[in-house]
């Protein structure tokens, strides 16, 4: 174990630099608690100790990579900022290939959204990517495009989801042999669709119980652990018995994939999606932190992810972080500004239902910020029970992060990391991995059939990230004239 010299505590003041988990000759029941209070202000000996400098994301950092990538971004970008295009993508997807053929047309997506946005199909082409991420101080979230849509027909037996489950375990394998050299001090990272291993149609139903007063006692997280661990059929009263059969297949593929990334070391970050679903996706997390966020496991292997666009997150985040306090449970969390916006005002508006969203994206900003101050408050208080994934396109709220983190001494540990999706952002990506900080690029991966009508529907839902990448295509085009004519000024921020 280092030790340091801690300048903010004064001359000879001896801190640990780790956290007690990682201290085994701490014996004690009051060692680890007392070290651990040390934690914060020892962080600040480290690189926060110099001061904190903003963060400059006026595309300084671009010259890290190729003018063809950069060209292509600027070009693929101003594309998807169209909003035409991203209404009939799909549309537009099944012309091009009766126009142009099969080939054709999948090669002009290659060349180009398919080339932004996604890692690749073969396990080769994803480590490729990811190799070129890391001389860029990024690491991988690697996503499955797989999910069911809320109104979609229900799919046929439980093959579908098998299906998934081994794309999931596949996944986990490939997020573990990415990281270089395979090692058990750093943790892979992986993103979780919960609708991939159980249907949109059962969690509608479970939310529709939960938010009733009375619920059924069965739908408690430690009832449902339970069942997962033992393999004992869960009679659920409020579900009939086709619905109780696909809830017992869905918490046991659930629960095998979280057995398996906690073996080979993966966290689960699982993606927030439609508000007629979260609360059936909350109780499923739950569930599956009471198992796998306990304290002797290591920090939490299993996130929910909080959207800063609907009115009641930040009650709710504050809620489950001191639920899950109580509970003595890790508390994972990739906070974003949220998506599908327009789908949950037209479902509110058909239904005469109340507007579950913020009503402007100043009202979302303020959101992001209280929860984002809620959070890093905790991870400060808590340490390495506590985790954040400050996932956000946003350079103010980034900035917030990174101040706030100097000011709490949150180390550059991964404990607070940053997240962006592949092909965005990249000036802030770029700027925050320079400087240090932990930051993951969410990557998509899988075949041309599989992932273009995924990248679509995400694209649709975060119209308002697409169309707010100006400021990123003024900074690739700068830098592009840079290159065809030394010495032009950059554009001022």
């Amino acid at each position: 174990c280092h030790k340091i010299t801690a300048p903010s505590l004064g001359k000879g003041h001896l801190v640990n630099l780790l956290p007690p988990e990682h201290l085994p000759w701490c014996g004690g029941s009051q060692g680890p608690r007392m070290l651990w209070t040390c934690y914060p202000l020892c962080s600040q000996a480290g690189p926060l100790a110099r001061g904190w400098q903003p963060l400059s994301f006026d595309g300084g950092a671009f010259h890290l990579k190729g003018t063809g990538e950069l060209t292509r971004a600027l070009l693929v970008l101003r594309l998807c900022a169209w909003p035409p295009l991203v209404t009939h993508g799909l549309a537009l997807q099944a012309w091009s290939q009766r126009l142009l053929g099969s080939r054709l047309s999948g090669a002009f997506l290659r060349a180009s959204v398919y080339g932004q946005f996604v890692a690749g199909e073969t396990a080769e082409e994803v480590r490729g990517c990811v190799q070129q991420l890391r001389t860029l101080s990024l690491r991988p979230l690697l996503a499955v495009p797989t999910e069911e849509e809320p109104d979609s027909a229900a799919k046929s037996g439980e093959a579908w989801y098998e299906g998934n489950l081994g794309a999931m375990l596949r996944c986990v394998d490939l997020s573990r042999d990415l990281l270089e050299p395979p090692s058990l001090a750093e943790a892979s990272l992986m993103q979780l669709k919960v609708t991939a291993l159980t249907s949109a149609r059962l969690c509608k139903e479970l939310a529709s119980w939960i938010r009733r007063p009375g619920a059924p006692l069965e739908l408690s997280p430690e009832r449902l652990a339970e069942a997962m661990d033992s393999g004992q059929n869960l009679q659920v009263s409020c579900l009939n018995d086709e619905q109780n059969q696909h809830l017992q297949a869905s918490l046991s593929r659930l629960h095998r994939v979280a057995q398996y990334a906690r073996a080979q070391h993966v966290r689960l970050l699982v993606d927030a999606e439609y508000t007629s679903l979260n609360p059936a996706l909350s109780l499923l997390v739950a569930a599956l932190a009471v198992r796998w966020n306990s304290p002797g496991e290591g920090g939490p292997w299993v996130w929910n992810t909080y959207q800063a666009c609907l009115k009641d997150t930040f009650e709710r985040l504050g809620r489950d972080a001191e639920a899950a306090h109580r509970a003595g449970l890790a508390f994972g969390v990739k906070l974003v500004r949220g998506a599908y916006l327009d789908k949950e005002r037209a479902v509110a508006q058909l239904h005469g239902m109340k507007d579950p969203t913020q009503p402007d994206y100043e009202a979302t900003s303020q959101s992001y910020s209280r929860c984002l101050e809620l959070m890093l408050t905790r991870v400060a208080r808590h340490g390495p029970m506590c985790h954040l994934m400050v996932a956000s396109h946003n350079e103010e709220s980034v900035r917030q992060a990174t101040k706030r983190m100097w000011e709490l001494g949150i180390p550059l540990d991964g404990t607070v990391c940053f997240g962006q999706l592949l092909g965005m952002c990249d000036h802030v990506s770029l700027a925050l991995g320079q400087a240090g900080y932990v930051v993951y690029k969410s990557i998509p991966y899988g075949s041309l059939e599989e992932v273009i009508p995924y990248l679509i529907r995400r694209a649709q839902e975060n119209r308002s990230v697409l169309q707010g990448v100006r400021r990123e295509q003024e900074l690739l085009s700068q830098e592009l004239w840079r290159r065809l004519l030394p010495g032009r000024r950059r554009i001022p921020h």
